[in-house]
This record gives structure tokens, sequence and C-alpha cells, in this order.
């Protein structure tokens, strides 16, 4: 043993007495050196990204059921020659939805026993596909407790072994003969779907627009490997979370322009009658601040109405503390969305950014034109009423708590960069710069502020200057023009709701969506954040693409990849689809298109799944194995420290522990 090897163990010696409390013998020490090796050399596991889910719990449901289509693919692998379409079709709805479709089947079928013994086979041999890329080991950490032993047993059988052929034919007719089929094809099921995706990222925008964001969030704290990337929507109800009440606002603003009050009230137990009454009482039904035209149609008059006075109220709330906002923080430079003290109410006239345009509504007792940004008495007390409101819901608290457990601003995942909106960069293609905190902060860095600023909006202790800042910061963050959550240069609420003229609604995008069209652009960024432009990726969600006119979700010659396909159906006329999710395995990368997903009702009594279209755009030159991951790199760092434990027990520098 050479005097370096023996330096570089008394230097750890410390941390190796540590590591030998858990592996206390050269024995122990080679077994799991063995074990990590294998490790490495196995295929990468599967990762999906999905992004923009925006409330659509349950398309979201059915593409978690059907892993984007993977499980059907493993089905038709195995049985596309030996049995029926219809038949695949159903083994397929019965791992999406076991429970439900077992109750569908037994309501249809006298007699079940035939049809257990068939399904059961393949259950087993469609779950044994799906778990060949892991160990053995990791496939017992999944396996439901109550059938463990059992499916361990069924998945490593060897059907031609005939010594154990009725061994194995004996427990599946047991099963059946003791009546717990039905829950061991629900372990079953629940087991494919666990093993079909190693690695869930989900690419910001869980909130707003659809009705079942909390449902959504219920699902993916239930999932054994998920990571998020905040978007500009999570955001804002992280924000009114954390008791900002320009945030909670926005979020209620939004909830009743689409008319989805369900996560507010029914998810979050947000108790909105104080919101109610004000409004009946101060304001008159206003078109101007009516829900979504499209959301109308399911509407009476008497509802839209009310909606309208519930908007207009907390619209007009929010612009006042906006305003208050834009002035605590001149270095957010948004001056120009100070448009209340630009409205003449006499003539119905604003101004914004030199032009004059008619008002759509000029009705507006709250405001005072000598102090248009103060709330009236009863304004404030009503925001006081909503934000204990926000801060009292445990469930919110919850999963905005699990939102930053599990997520962050950007993550680089095995080379792929994942953020949900873009990096901000200037008309000239350099990185934006802003001051803030002190500090001139652009790409990576201004990134890594945004992320540490959120979490003191949440965290740091209450009525703290450090929280306060951190809860405008929330703001900014959904809104600002610098901000790489939102990725344009203004939000013009203002001027959608009040102005006709549709060119005061434009919100020019970052130039950061200019320049990572080219591949230059796209290698800028990737080595901002350190990633090697050759294996690297960006991944962002944020913008719809506009796949019926033809636009093309890669760009950049493949080194980014946009994933916002529409999987909220307010975006699926732009998009033309419902959704994308990208397949990264050890073959390479996917591209599979989702069309809009009908019911669970219909998906269950007809078999109906979610049609994908699957395109591959980047094959690996040679499979992609555990050793070129993440998890590769911790993997080695373990063999390494291993080693060094091993030489530590021969060279006596460490005694063995003997049980």
């Amino acid at each position: 043993m050479s005097e370096k090897r023996e330096e570089q163990i008394l230097e750890r010696v410390e941390l190796l007495g540590l590591l030998s409390k858990q592996f206390p013998s050269i024995q122990a020490v080679s077994t799991e050196i063995i074990n990590l090796k294998a490790i490495l050399d196995l295929p990468a596991g599967t990762e999906h990204f999905m992004s923009d889910l925006h409330g659509e719990h349950e398309a979201f449901a059915h593409i978690l059921n059907n892993a984007s289509g993977v499980i059907r693919e493993k089905i038709n692998l195995l049985y596309s020659v030996t049995v029926p379409e219809s038949e695949r079709a159903a083994l397929a709805t019965l791992i999406y939805y076991p429970a439900r479709k077992l109750e569908l089947l037994k309501a249809t079928h006298k007699d079940m026993t035939e049809w257990y013994g068939i399904t059961l086979h393949r259950l087993i041999e469609v779950c044994r596909v799906v778990a060949s890329k892991y160990t053995r080991s990791k496939v017992r950490k999944a396996l439901p407790a109550d059938f463990a032993y059992i499916i361990d047993e069924l998945l490593h059988t060897n059907y031609d072994a005939k010594n154990k052929e009725q061994y194995y034919s004996r427990i599946i007719s047991t099963i059946i003969d003791i009546g717990r089929a039905d829950a061991f094809i629900i372990a079953l099921a629940t087991l494919i779907k666990r093993l079909a995706v190693d690695r869930l990222h989900i690419l910001g925008d869980i909130f707003d627009r659809g009705p079942g964001a909390e449902q959504i969030m219920d699902m993916l704290i239930g999932h054994h490997a998920v990571d998020i990337q905040w978007g500009n929507h999570d955001i804002v109800w992280m924000g009114a979370a954390a008791g900002s009440e320009v945030c909670i606002a926005a979020v209620l603003g939004l909830s009743l322009q689409y008319a989805n009050t369900d996560t507010v009230e029914g998810g979050y137990g947000i108790n909105l009658r104080a919101l109610t009454s004000f409004a009946q009482e101060i304001y008159k039904p206003s078109i101007a601040f009516r829900p979504k035209s499209a959301v109308q149609e399911r509407l009476s008059l008497r509802d839209v109405e009310l909606l309208s006075k519930l908007r207009k109220a907390i619209s007009v709330i929010m612009f006042k503390l906006e305003g208050q906002l834009i002035k605590r923080h001149p270095e957010y430079e948004m001056d120009e969305r100070l448009l209340l003290d630009k409205m003449d109410l006499t003539a119905g006239t604003v101004e914004v950014r030199g032009e004059i345009y008619p008002l759509k509504d000029k009705d507006f007792p709250t405001i005072d034109p000598a102090a248009p940004y103060c709330l009236t008495e009863a304004e404030s007390q009503l925001m006081d009423r909503l934000k204990k409101s926000f801060l009292r819901s445990d469930k919110l608290a919850r999963h905005v708590r699990f939102l930053y457990s599990a997520g962050s601003l950007y993550k680089n995942a095995n080379h792929n960069l994942l953020f949900h909106g873009c990096v901000p960069m200037n008309p000239d293609g350099s990185f934006t710069v802003m001051e803030l905190g002190g500090k001139k902060l652009s790409g990576k860095a201004l990134m890594d502020y945004a992320d540490a600023e959120a979490r003191k909006g949440y965290f740091a202790p209450r009525f703290s200057e450090e929280k306060q800042n951190g809860e405008d910061f929330f703001w900014y963050l959904w809104c600002g023009g610098g901000s790489p959550l939102f990725g344009r240069d203004r939000m013009t609420t203002f001027e959608r709701v009040l102005i006709e003229d549709k060119n005061s609604w434009v919100e020019p995008k970052n130039s950061y969506y200019k320049y990572t069209e080219h591949e230059e652009g796209c290698r800028k960024v990737l080595e901002e954040f350190g990633i090697p432009d050759e294996s690297g990726h960006i991944v962002n969600g944020h913008i719809p693409v506009r796949c019926k006119d033809g636009e093309s979700p890669i760009k950049g010659n493949g080194r980014l990849i946009v994933i916002d396909g529409g999987f909220s159906v307010a975006y699926q006329a732009t998009t033309g689809i419902a959704g994308y999710t990208l397949i990264y395995n050890s073959y390479g990368m996917r591209l599979v298109s989702h069309e809009p997903f009908s019911s669970v009702g219909k998906a269950v009594q007809e078999d109906r799944d979610i049609l994908s279209t699957s395109s591959v755009f980047e094959r690996a030159g040679s499979r992609r194995l555990v050793s070129d991951t993440q998890v590769g790199e911790h993997l080695r760092r373990q063999v390494e420290a291993l080693y060094l434990l091993l030489d530590a027990y021969r060279m006596g520098i460490i005694p063995e522990i003997k049980v």
C-alpha cells in the first residue's frame, strides 16, 4: 500500500470511522462495493418531464396512470401478436383504474375465476418487464407490504423451471380461492405504475385555470420521486400562502376570471363571504370584469353578474396594492404600471405609455383621485379577513411547504437544465443585469437570488424586513419585467380588462425566447449554469407551442425543448393538442404529444385511453447507464470512500467490528 494512499485514509479517518458503523467488516464493505459497481452498469431509469398542468387534475391523473403511454407500449410489446386489441385495451384500463374496472367487470361477469387466472398471469408479465431495469433490492423496496413476498417470488420465477411450475400456479390459484384476487390485482397495478417511471419532473404552473390544482398537489405529494420547478402561477399562490395581500388579490382575481373558485373555496377552504358581501354592497355588475367568455357559456346570467362584481372588487384592490408595492421598490423599475393616477374618471379615459384610451368602465367609487393607491377602510378590513383565511388553511400550508421541499427555481437533472420560464436576456443577447439586495445580478446568480428571496418570503420571521421584502418579491416574480418566471416585459391585466384597443394589451416576450431559437443562444445559457453544451439540454414550459400552426417544440438544433403543449383546456385552441411529456430514458429522448382527455368514466367503461403520439428526436450513441447520471456520480463517490475504508481495515488503521 503506497504512502499516498495512507495519507488519503488518515485525512479522512474520522469520516471513515463513521462509515465503518454501517459497514463494520471487510466482508460488509466488499459486498457493498460489488453491489454499487453492479448498479452503475444498469440502464438509466426513465425520467418524465411535464409542465403547465394548470389544475387539470383528471387528465394529469390519467397521464400518471398510463405513464404517458409507456404502459400501453409494454402491453403491446408483450401481447400484440397473441392477445386481441380489445383485451389489451381492457388490460391497460385495469392497470390505470383497477378498483373501478374490477367493479364494472364483476357487474357483468357471473364467474370471474377464469378471468382472474388469465389476468393475474398477464399482470405479472407486465410487472416483470417494467421491473427489469432495476435491482431486485430496489424493486423489493417498492413492493406493497401486504403482498411483498408473493410478488417477489412471482416476479423472479422462471416458468420453464418444471420443478417449480406447480408451485407458482398454486400461488395464483390460492390467491383466487381465498378471495384476495382483487386486492392482489390492485397491488400489482400500483407497482406497475410505480416502476414505469423512475422520476417525474414538473416544470411549473400547477395552479390556476383548471378546477383541481389541490388534487394535483395531493398526487405529487404521494409520488415516489418528483421534483418541481416553480412557475409564475405557483409562485403567486406561494406568496398568497405566505400572507402577501397583493398575491392574495392576484390569486382571487384570476380564479374569478375563470369562474374557478373550486380550488379556493372547496380545495383550500378560503372563505369568500366577506368579499361577496363587500362587492354586492359597493359595485354594480360590470361587463368589463365578467369571467372569460368561454366560461360564461356554462353560467347563468345571475352568476356572471355576481362574479363580475367580485372580480371588480378584488381587481381594484389589487391595482392599489400593486401601486403601493411598486413605490416601495423603485429597483423593480415598474413605474409604467402605475395607472390608477393616470385615469380621468370624469372624461372616462386613461393614459397608458403616452396614449389616451377610453375606459370600458368608469364606475370606481372606492378610488380617491387625490390618493388613488390608498385602500378604503372597508377594503383594508376585507383584505385582513382574506389574509387570515389564507394563513389558516392547513391544506394550503402543507402543499406550499411541499413546493419548497421538492421544488426550486431551476434544476440541473442529468445535464438537463430545467426551469419554467426563461433566463432573462437583453435585446443584444447578454444576460439582463438587475440591482437587487445591493448587488448586480444576472444569469445563474439572478436565479439563485430569486430562489433565496422566495424562501425568505415564506420562512423568514414574521414582521421582519426580509420577510416583507420576500413577500414583495413573490409578486415581482409573478409579473415583473425582469422575472425569470414571467418572461415578458409587462403584465397588462389593467389594459385587458379596461381598454378595448388590443394594441394596449401587448406583452413583449423576453429576448431569451429569440436567442434560444438558435443553438448559440442555448449553448450560452447552458455554459452559464456549468452544463456541458454537447450533452446538455434546456427544458422549459410557460410559452404554449402552437403545434397546429406548425411550430416545433424542439429549438436550437435540439438544445432546447419547450414542453408546454396546452395541458390546460384554456390553451388547447392555441396549441391544437393537450400537452406534452418529454421522456428521457437509456435509449435517448422522445417527445409524446397528447390528445384531449374525455373523462375517467369513459376511460373505465369504454377502455378509452388518451391518444398519444411519440416522436424520437435524439438517440443515445450507446445505451445510457446509471453511471452516466448524477446518481451514478454519487455512487462513484460512495465506492471511492468504501475502497478507502477497505484499505483502512487491511492496514489496521481502523479496526473491524466483529459481530
